[in-house]
Order: C-alpha cells, then structure tokens, then sequence
C-alpha cells in the first residue's frame, strides 16, 4: 500500500502504523480515547482542553460540547479500525488536505499523550501515514468489509483461517469488538462518528454488506491471485 494524490470527492483508505510495530495503544482506556479523537478531532476549530470539556459528566459521550464552535468537519469518516499497533480509516475528502490534517491531529494526540504518560520521546507511528485512493464502488465494497472485518477477524481465536471456517461466529466476534465501526453496517444502526455516505446506497442491507465480507474473507485466505483485491492488499 503505497501513498497516492487525492482530491475533494475521493475516498481513501487510510493506515497509520506504531514504529517498529509497537503498540499505538496500551489499555482500553487509551483505546477509548481513539474513538473519542475521531469524534472530536474531525473538526477546523478544535478547544484545546477537549479531553477535559468531554470528560464532564454533564456532556453525554460523542454529543457536541453545546460551547464549542458549530462542528465543521475536516473529512467524513465512512469506517474505521483500531488494532494494537495500527488504525486503518475509509475517509472521504471533503476539504483540500482536510485527510492530512485530520491524520495529522490524531497522529499528534496519541503521540503526546504516550510520551506525556510514559516519559517517551518521538513518535509513536512509523513515518508518514499511508493511503490508497478508491477509484470505484466494486473496490470501496471490499475496502469496507476490510476494513470492518477482516482486521477484527485477525484478532479471532486461530485467525484469520479459523474465522472463514467459523464465519458466523468470528462475525458476532467482529460486532462485538468496540473499536470497530462494523455495527452501523451489521445492524443498521446510527453512529455519532461516522457518516456512511455512499456505503449507505452500496450496501442495500445488513446481509449485503455481511455477503460482501464473507467473499472478501475467502478471497484472502485463498490467496486467489485471479483476485483483485487480493492483489490490491497482498502486493
């Protein structure tokens, strides 16, 4: 996965890395956190003190600090994935830079907050982050279910193989993993982080989308070289 120009109107799948595959988080508050960035974060005007505004108990979670400036969104963020050392986001651009400068912030967060609580230096991430443009719906289906699925699924008990053998469980798995946005797709329901754009006209039910992810594991694991996205993400 390399890095491409993009412009407003793309939709871009986006990875950061910790450097030398060190954990980008270490515990579940600090996975919490993550969430709680790609909520407040993805704005032009941002209060210095957010973590402090957002942690009164007055303020219900992910609701917009009645305070603060009218949110204006650096990107719309289709879906996103924490793993323990890496984050993958499917992003639309909709302001030049607005994905470098939204990357930029959370990048900047995670690092100061590590070296703030554990007396590190530098940065946590390996380099710049690294972002593939999505040039058409058959791809940004399977970007999706990628993102959504089949990360988590690597976290399953026995993998990624044990988890296309037992699909229907290591699914629920996937669903129930909390720092994944594969619910609002699963069960149709409405998150306060994401916007699922046009995925909302791509996937015309939960059992589209659950489809699409089932293929999109065989695929992987079968390592079929006649697959596109197999070559996409493998290369």
């Amino acid at each position: 996965m390399r890095k491409e120009p993009f412009t407003v109107g793309n939709y871009v799948h986006v990875v950061k890395r910790g450097a030398r595959g060190t954990l980008i988080v270490r515990n579940l508050s600090e996975k919490r956190r993550f969430l709680k960035m790609l909520r407040y974060l993805n704005s032009q005007e941002i209060d210095e003190n957010w973590e402090r505004t957002v942690s009164d108990s007055s303020i219900t979670l992910y609701d917009w600090p009645p305070q603060w400036h009218t949110q204006r969104p650096l990107v719309k963020i289709l879906g996103y994935c924490l793993m323990p050392n890496h984050f993958h986001l499917l992003l639309k651009e909709i302001e030049m830079n607005g994905i470098s400068k939204f990357v930029k912030k959370i990048s900047e967060s995670m690092t100061l907050f590590n070296n703030n609580k554990y007396g590190e230096h530098g940065s946590i991430f390996q380099g710049a982050y690294r972002a593939r443009t999505i040039h058409n719906n058959e791809y940004l289906r399977y970007v999706a279910a990628y993102i959504l699925v089949k990360n988590p699924f690597e976290l399953y008990a026995g993998g990624l193989r044990e988890a296309q053998k037992n699909f229907e469980d290591a699914y629920k798995f996937s669903i129930e993993y909390e720092f994944c946005s594969l619910v609002p797709y699963a069960g149709n329901t409405v998150s306060q982080i994401i916007e699922k754009d046009i995925l909302g006209e791509i996937f015309q039910s939960t059992d589209d989308f659950k489809t699409c992810a089932r293929d999109m594991i065989s695929a992987f694991v079968s390592r079929n070289a006649e697959t596109d996205l197999t070559r996409l993400y493998l290369e």
